[in-house]
């Protein structure tokens, strides 16, 4: 279970990934953000945020046009 979860459904980008950058200063450092969007494009932005972020990409899902994100807090 995650300690935080964002619902972006419904948004484009970039606001999932702003949404996100705001939602994990919330996650204490080590624990987890789950993400819900409908944007295509998010997988390959939360991929991104990941890497200039040092934020951990832990799990990533797709079932029926939603994808989920787990990302783990890296601060």
């Amino acid at each position: 279970m995650a300690d935080a979860m964002l619902d972006a459904k419904g948004l484009n980008c970039p606001l999932p990934i702003l949404k996100a950058k705001k939602a994990i200063k919330d996650v204490p450092s080590g624990g987890t953000l789950e993400i819900l969007a409908t944007d295509p494009g998010a997988v390959a932005d939360f991929e991104a945020f990941c890497r200039q972020t040092g934020h951990e990409l832990v799990e990533h899902s797709e079932d029926g046009g939603v994808h989920r994100f787990l990302i783990k807090n890296a601060a």
